[in-house]
């Protein structure tokens, strides 16, 4: 079990999801991370252990994109490598997730035939590479993370982003997301209360099923 969020609206992105995460560590405290969309691209932090309050700067306050995982380890041991967020090769595509890929050793090894390689030790990996495997094909972000997830045996929730579109893209089977409608701003959620202090306008996603926050 781990905890997800996140946020795309005008500002202070970062800052919300790091707040969220401190209500969802019930749900994974042996590490966390938050990675947010700059001028320079997705910026990453990444801890192990508890929550602890992000180094002054290190987080943007013009980020209108962010999210973050507090994370509780099944596959990997507990290191800052194996923290969420997780990259695809490319480094455009970042990805949070709960649950556990049942095939991912399967789907590891087809995608180092095509020439992936891995940094980490988890199967969140083998999802973000899957997405950028098909964003290659389509050039489209949304279906590139269905294509990637109906290879996908197992339960998940995941939220992805792309460096370059102005999206959350998040999918949920047998895993727990919500959607939170805010004022002029959107959320992505493990659970309700992540978000609370900012809608109680909920949407719960039902199994198989994909949204796509942004404009």
């Amino acid at each position: 079990m781990c905890g997800i969020i996140g946020v795309i609206g005008q500002n202070n992105a970062p800052f919300k999801v790091f707040a969220g995460l401190k209500k969802l560590e019930y749900r994974g405290y042996d590490s966390w991370g938050i990675s947010f969309k700059s001028c320079n691209g997705i910026e990453t932090i990444k801890k192990t252990g508890h929550l602890t309050q992000p180094e002054k700067g290190s987080l943007n306050h013009n980020s209108y994109c962010a999210m973050g995982h507090t994370r509780w380890a099944t596959h990997g041991k507990v290191t800052v490598e194996n923290a969420h967020p997780h990259f695809s090769n490319s480094k455009e595509i970042a990805i949070i997730h709960n649950g556990i890929v049942e095939n991912f050793e399967e789907l590891k090894n087809s995608l180092k035939e095509k020439s992936f390689s891995f940094l980490t030790e988890t199967d969140t990996e083998v999802i973000a590479n899957l997405i950028e495997l098909f964003f290659r094909e389509t050039k489209d972000f949304v279906q590139a993370t269905r294509m990637a997830l109906q290879k996908i045996e197992g339960n998940y929730a995941i939220v992805a982003m792309h460096k370059d579109t102005f999206e959350l893209v998040g999918a949920g089977n047998g895993s727990p997301l919500v959607i939170g409608i805010g004022d002029k701003e959107l959320f992505f959620a493990s659970d309700v209360p992540a978000f609370l202090p900012y809608t109680k306008k909920v949407i719960y996603l039902n199994d198989n099923e994909l949204a796509v926050l942004g404009k």
